[in-house]
C-alpha cells in the first residue's frame, strides 16, 4: 500500500507538469488552430525567469571586515547582497530565500509579453498555412530560444533552491494514519501539485465564468459567427496566446527547484506534452488535464523496480504504448471533439 501511494504521489507530481504544459498547448490550438512546437521552450523560459530573479536577488558587493582575518592575518573580504544592504539582513535574506515563489510576479508579465510578441510577430502569419508549416516554424523558434538561453546562461544546469521552509520531506504516511516513515515525500513536490491545481482551476474558472472567457469559448466553437457579431476575436485570441504562454512560464518557474533549469529542458517536455494533448483529444481542455495526470501516474508506476524487472525499459515507453492503445480505440482521444484536425 505504501508503494502504491508513493508512486501515486510521484505520478501526480509529474502529471502536474504535463497537465500545465498540455493545457497551454490546447489553449493555443483550440483558439488559434496553431500546432505550437515552441511551447516547451516557453516552459523553459519560465524556469529561467526563476533563475534570473534568484541571480538578481543575490547580486552582491565586497567589503572588508577588519574583525575577521585569514590565516595570514589579512582582513577578510565579505560579500553582502544588495537587497540585504538595502532592506536589512532579515528581510533581504527572506527575499533571497523566497526567490522562486517571488519569480511568479516576474514571470507573469514577462511571459505574457513574450507570448504577445511571438503571436503578433510570427504565429499570425501561419494561421492559414498547413500544420506542417506551423510545426516547422515553431520548432525552429524553439531551437532559437534554447540557443539564446544557452548563450546567456551556459549549458550546465543551474540549481535553483526552494525556500528553506519547503526543503526536506514530510511524513505523509503518518498524516494518513500509517506507521511513521512509511511514506516520505518532498515538501516542494506537494507544493507544486497544489500550485498546478490552482492554476488549472483558475484557467477553467476564467473561461467558464467571465465574459471574456465566454467569448473565447464561442470563438473556439465558431470563429466566423463571433466575428460577424462585431467582436474582435483575433485580439482576444492574441490575449489567450499570452495567457497560455504565462501558464507554461509559471509551470516552468515553480518546477525549477525540482529539476535544475537547463537550456534543453523544454525539448525534454515537448514531445511528452504533445502526446498528452493527443491522448486527451486535440482542442479539449479537460482532456489535456485528464491525460496529463493519467499518463504521469502510469509513468510513475512503470518506473517501479518490480515492474522494470518484468518489463525492462517499460518506464521509457509506457506513455507511447498507452497513447497507441487509446488512439486505436478512440481516434479522437479521450475527450476529443468531432472535426478537429480531421479535414
Amino acid at each position: 500500500m505504501d508503494a502504491i501511494l508513493l508512486q501515486t504521489l510521484n505520478g501526480l507530481d509529474k502529471g502536474s507538469a504535463y497537465a500545465l504544459i498540455a493545457l497551454g498547448l490546447t489553449l493555443i490550438f483550440g483558439t488559434l488552430g496553431v500546432v505550437n512546437f515552441a511551447h516547451g521552450a516557453l516552459f523553459m523560459l519560465g524556469a529561467f525567469c526563476a533563475v534570473t530573479v534568484s541571480k538578481l536577488l543575490t547580486l552582491s558587493f565586497e567589503t572588508v571586515d577588519p574583525t575577521r582575518v585569514d590565516f595570514l592575518g589579512n582582513p577578510l573580504k565579505v560579500k553582502t547582497a544588495y537587497v540585504e544592504s538595502w532592506f536589512g539582513p532579515e528581510f533581504g535574506g527572506a527575499l533571497i530565500d523566497w526567490a522562486v515563489p517571488l519569480s511568479i510576479l516576474f514571470a507573469i508579465p514577462v511571459m505574457i509579453g513574450i507570448g504577445y510578441v511571438v503571436e503578433r510577430g510570427l504565429i499570425k502569419h501561419f494561421y492559414k498555412r498547413p500544420h506542417a508549416d506551423q510545426i516547422l516554424v515553431t520548432f525552429g523558434l524553439a531551437i532559437v530560444l534554447q540557443e539564446v538561453v544557452k548563450y546567456f546562461f551556459g549549458a550546465n544546469p543551474i540549481p535553483t533552491p526552494a525556500p528553506d521552509a519547503f526543503k526536506g520531506s514530510f511524513d505523509f504516511g503518518a498524516l494518513i494514519g500509517m506507521e511513521a516513515n512509511a511514506i516520505i515525500y518532498p515538501y516542494w513536490r506537494m507544493v507544486y501539485f497544489f500550485f498546478a491545481a490552482i492554476i488549472i482551476g483558475a484557467v477553467f474558472a476564467f473561461l467558464q465564468f467571465t465574459t471574456f472567457g465566454m467569448v473565447v469559448r464561442a470563438g473556439m466553437a465558431d470563429r466566423e459567427t463571433v466575428g460577424l457579431l462585431g467582436i474582435n476575436i483575433d485580439k482576444k485570441f492574441t490575449i489567450m496566446f499570452g495567457i497560455a504562454a504565462a501558464v507554461a512560464g509559471l509551470a516552468g518557474a515553480m518546477y525549477a527547484p525540482i529539476n535544475s533549469p537547463n537550456y534543453h529542458m523544454g525539448m525534454d517536455f515537448l514531445v511528452l506534452s504533445f502526446v498528452v494533448v493527443v491522448v486527451g483529444g486535440m482542442g479539449s481542455l479537460p482532456g489535456a488535464v485528464l491525460a496529463g495526470f493519467m499518463l504521469g501516474i502510469l509513468e510513475s508506476f512503470a518506473s517501479m523496480n518490480a515492474i522494470k524487472s518484468l518489463l525492462p525499459g517499460i518506464d521509457q515507453i509506457i506513455i507511447y504504448v498507452v497513447a497507441i492503445i487509446i488512439l486505436l480505440t478512440r481516434p479522437r482521444g479521450l475527450m476529443g471533439r468531432k472535426g478537429v484536425m480531421e479535414d
